[in-house]
């Protein structure tokens, strides 16, 4: 009968004598090195840019604004849809009433074109523009036509780049009776040509009343300073 012990030193007898104990990595090493690994290009190739990252996000912030939003309006979505509509009907109808905002109205430019013409012909072209309808035409005709007129009869000097403002704020000086009406001529001209509003037979009337009124009012004299002692 052979014993336990004999046993086990013939299976231990038995066994490669260079067999060794399995190599064992820390965790810590192990995981640096495959972060390493997979940090290579070659494994980002097909990753999104950050743009797309950035647009993926945007869309989800999107979509669940618009199901909060959803649920909370009677009517879910649909609701909702039919809510943003009004909104964007209500706010169409009001800026074709109301014209471009001022805040958003293009800044004012030159009062004047390149092509240098008389105040007759500038009234000619506006008279010619208001029998065919064209009011808005007509109305910058008209006070292109104030402004050339206040400088043939040297109340203004001639100054390219002169806007209609500048040009009211100059004529005023020599007619400052009709300062008011200046103003209002020079914003009128601006809304109509930068800040998309339309004129009407009204607007063109109103600055024809002017002209012909400027044309007979005498300026301001201011006298020179006497010698001093």
């Amino acid at each position: 009968m052979t014993s336990t012990g004999g046993l086990i030193t013939h299976a231990a007898a038995l066994l490669p004598g260079d067999t060794a104990p399995p190599v064992t990595t820390p965790r810590g090493p192990a995981r640096e090195a495959a972060e390493r690994e997979l940090s290579k290009p070659m494994y980002h190739e097909n990753d999104p840019s950050l743009l797309d990252r950035a647009m993926r996000r945007f869309w989800e912030w999107v979509d669940d604004l618009f199901s909060a939003a959803s649920g909370a309006t009677p009517g879910g979505a649909t609701g909702l849809v039919v809510i943003v509509l009004a909104i964007v009907l209500i706010i169409g109808l009001l800026w074709w009433r109301l014209g471009t905002p001022k805040g958003l109205a293009g800044t004012a430019g030159d009062l004047f074109d390149d092509r240098v013409r008389s105040a007759a012909d500038h009234r000619a072209a506006a008279d010619a523009h208001a029998a065919a309808g064209r009011w808005t035409e007509a109305v910058q005709e008209r006070m292109r036509a104030v402004v050339r007129s206040l400088e043939e009869r040297t109340l203004l000097d001639p100054r390219p780049g002169r806007t209609a403002d500048e040009a009211a704020a100059e004529a005023a000086l020599a007619l400052p009776d009709h300062t008011a009406d200046l103003r209002a001529a020079a914003r009128t001209f601006d809304d109509v040509t930068y800040g998309g509003r339309t004129a009407d037979a009204a607007t063109y009337g109103r600055l024809r009343d002017l002209d012909l009124t400027l044309e007979r009012a005498k300026p301001l004299l201011t006298s020179a300073p006497g010698p001093t002692a």
